[in-house]
């Protein structure tokens, strides 16, 4: 039975795993998850009470929580090259850089995002401004780590560069990275040019109208340059 990935495409959680499933080869059935519709929630409730997306289920396995789900992967389907490094330090960078995309940029990122999904009169602009504010942050962070460095955690692509592409794609449209950070900025490039990370986009991009910042993003994204 292949791997089944429970998701939405629009998700940079999801993404994440996405990306992590193509650099894999793993063959795997991607499930768009209805939370809005009753019986699929609750069917969906049933195998992960908390309902967050993406759930990842081998079988009768299922594997919550992104990061492990990708240790899931390198464990039971690996790439030719491991997503978390076997080199003690070089695993413990990039579970790091893990950490700093999801609780840094995307966090902040869809801190961002739900604010402009809710009326005019419920919106929170002090919770935004602490948004950016820890964008900014981490933005620095991301500045002085890739000094010199091709992917987060060394010379090949990690768990961490599966995290870095999503957070950094949504989080430099809501707050576009600021001038003197070219290192971050050519990151950025270097994530879209992987072919994993490409293909994630591209398939993505037909709900690209639903994103609440669709806006403000970049023609480039949409296939039209």
């Amino acid at each position: 039975m292949p791997l089944v990935l429970h998701s939405h495409p629009l998700s940079s959680y999801c993404w994440k795993v996405l990306i992590a499933l193509y650099e894999t080869g793993a063959p795997f059935t991607a499930e768009m998850v209805n939370l809005g519709d009753p019986d699929a929630r609750a069917a969906y409730a049933a195998l992960w009470p908390t309902c967050k997306i993406p759930l990842l289920q081998d079988g009768a396995k299922v594997v919550p929580e992104t990061s492990v789900q990708i240790e899931y992967l390198d464990t039971h389907y690996p790439a030719a090259r491991p997503l978390l490094p076997r080199d003690e330090a070089a695993r413990l960078d990039a579970r790091l850089w893990d950490r700093v995309s999801d609780f840094y940029v995307m966090t902040p990122m869809q801190r961002i995002v739900d604010d402009r999904m809710r009326p005019e009169a419920e919106r929170d602009p002090r919770a935004v401004t602490q948004a950016r504010a820890l964008l900014a942050t981490a933005y620095g962070l991301i500045e002085r780590n890739m000094a010199g460095k091709t992917w987060a955690a060394g010379g090949d692509f990690s768990i961490a560069d599966c995290a870095a592409a999503p957070a950094l794609f949504y989080a430099g449209i809501v707050f576009p990275f600021p001038a003197g950070h070219p290192n971050l900025a050519a990151y950025f490039e270097r994530l879209l040019a992987r072919p994993s990370v490409a293909r994630v986009i591209t398939e993505a991009r037909p709900f690209f109208q639903y994103f609440p910042f669709n806006d403000l993003m970049p023609r480039r994204f949409l296939g039209d340059a």
